[in-house]
């Protein structure tokens, strides 16, 4: 069952081309905005457990700002390296608010 909690407000979500870092129930997300349209990814890199959310926007990926790993925003798998990925959280708007679901 999917458990929908608040991540943070749409007006503090990042601008398109920009990624922040949010923590919600202890998890840290980063919530990465790629022409527009946000998404919810796991904020740690499987590398070295670098921050994705202080990382930037490369085309439709997340680029880790540590040794530059990219995800893909929408499935999370790794353009480089290939056979990693990182989990995404299902993301909605409601209203004013950007909901995750941690189920």
């Amino acid at each position: 069952m999917a458990k929908w909690v608040r991540l943070c407000g749409l007006a503090e979500a990042p601008a398109p081309g920009a990624v922040a870092e949010a923590e919600v129930d202890g998890i840290a997300v980063c919530l990465a905005n790629v022409g527009g349209e946000l998404s919810a990814l796991d904020n740690w890199c499987p590398h070295r457990r670098g921050p994705l959310g202080q990382g930037w926007v490369e085309r439709d990926c997340v680029v880790c700002p540590w040794h530059s790993w990219t995800f893909h925003a929408k499935n999370g798998k790794a353009e480089f390296p290939p056979n990693e990925r990182v989990e995404i959280f299902p993301l909605r708007v409601e209203g004013d608010d950007v909901l995750i679901d941690l189920e």
